[in-house]
């Protein structure tokens, strides 16, 4: 009975998690973020904003709303995703100038990832 319950828990997550078009995330990503904010425009046709909490991932959908966490000092930061990168092996995210700042850091650092909803 509880291997039954089990998998209808798994369906019920898969189930919603395609639905609402949120990847499935068995646990946080993390890796190397960087800072960029060369160009004018994102990949998902917006002007890019330094100001704004954006970032740039390699798989999530736009819109994708991501608490990023620095692992050296705990501070933590949501970005939506409306861009495409980074394209630099290791590095997991692109951060704008205020998600890095927000995050307190100016080059690279190493980060948490958990997506946390959708815009």
């Amino acid at each position: 009975m509880a291997g039954y319950s089990l998998k209808t828990l798994v369906f019920a997550v898969t189930l919603v998690t395609s639905i609402t078009g949120l990847p499935m995330i068995a646990s946080a990503q993390s890796g190397i973020a960087s800072v960029y904010s060369e160009g004018s425009m994102t990949a998902s046709g917006e002007r890019l904003g330094t100001s704004a909490l954006t970032a740039a991932h390699r798989t999530l959908p736009f819109g994708t709303l991501v608490r990023v966490t620095n692992d050296a000092n705990g501070q933590s930061v949501v970005v939506r995703i409306n861009d495409r990168g980074p394209f630099i092996s290791g590095r997991v995210i692109d951060l704008t100038p205020a998600g890095a700042h927000a995050l307190g850091f100016s080059g690279l650092a190493h980060v948490t990832l958990d997506v946390v909803g959708k815009s």
